[in-house]
């Protein structure tokens, strides 16, 4: 019989995520995945997987899964309780960042995490879903990928290993705490688009974290972006767009990009995350503020913040 863990409860939010769909934008589908690439990368390290193989990505905890057999697995991302309740109801606590052994029977469970958004658990094996245009990450823009969980579901476990289990205690982690949070972005391709009281307001001051935020992209709420006067009133055609691009629709309020963005967007890109602060956007709550810091590469005038 295959191994497979049973889902008994999945919290707000929880999908099938692996590292994505690359290459694939000229058929319209984006690259998806974890949205905190690196704690899903170190999940996966903690039980001996291929990087490529598949887990769980849970959104503000709530999981709860059952063994089907003896297997092991880690969570990583956004700390908070973890627990594992065995057959008999005794609960144990589990650690975080680094490997822990199920026995057949055995739950695991997370709770509401402590600080940071999203945490990822990981099975040796990896989680053996149909993949849909090679990967098996649920993207809920487009609707590919299996559903979201259930409470029902039965996820069958694969042989996506690479190398033994490594030996470790525990590996250390950061997440976001409560308080503000800075990101780092270089000036984006529509930068000119927007005046000077925008720039500095961009870079400048706080913005709040909506709770319209999701997988697709993180929305912001502060003082509206004004366009220069030969841009006011201006449609752009539509073009392509990144993770980590930060867009501004018709409402002034910035858009910042996450892993289930669109393809293409027909809004001004002011400005676009450096790749690894895109993970740490992923771990912001609705709630928070940010603030947005200027980093220009050479060939690229430095905005004044």
């Amino acid at each position: 019989m295959t191994a497979a863990l049973t889902v008994l409860a999945t919290g707000p939010l929880a999908t099938v995520q692996d590292r994505g769909r690359p290459g694939r934008s000229d058929l319209g589908v984006g690259v998806s995945g974890a949205a905190d690439r690196r704690a899903f990368a170190l999940a996966n390290r903690l039980v001996g997987n291929d990087p490529a193989a598949a887990g769980l990505e849970v959104t503000a905890g709530g999981l709860v899964v059952r063994a089907g057999e003896r297997m092991v697995v880690a969570v990583t991302g956004a700390p908070g309780p973890v627990l594992v309740r065995r057959p008999s109801g005794r609960l144990r606590p589990a650690g975080l960042a680094r490997p822990e052994v199920l026995s057949l029977g055995d739950e695991l469970r997370l709770g509401a995490p402590d600080r940071g958004l999203r945490s990822y658990v990981t099975v040796r094996g990896g989680v053996d879903v149909p993949a849909v245009l090679g990967s098996r990450s649920t993207d809920v823009l487009a609707g590919l990928g299996p559903p979201p969980l259930r409470p029902g579901d039965v996820l069958p476990v694969g042989q996506d290993v690479v190398g033994p289990v490594p030996a470790c205690d525990g590996v250390p982690v950061s997440a976001p705490d409560g308080g503000e949070v800075t990101l780092h972005a270089v000036p984006g391709p529509r930068a000119d688009w927007f005046d000077a009281d925008a720039l500095r307001a961009l870079f400048g001051r706080p913005w709040e974290v909506t709770p319209a935020s999701n997988r697709v992209g993180m929305r912001l709420h502060g003082p509206e972006l004004g366009r220069t006067p030969s841009r006011a009133g201006t449609e752009l055609p539509s073009e392509g767009v990144a993770r980590g691009a930060i867009q501004v629709p018709a409402s002034g309020q910035p858009l910042v990009f996450l892993a289930d963005h669109p393809v293409t967007g027909g809004y001004p890109v002011v400005a676009v995350l450096r790749d690894r602060d895109v993970d740490v956007a992923a771990q912001v709550r609705p709630g928070q503020r940010l603030r947005l810091r200027v980093e220009a590469p050479p060939n690229i005038p430095r905005l004044s913040s």
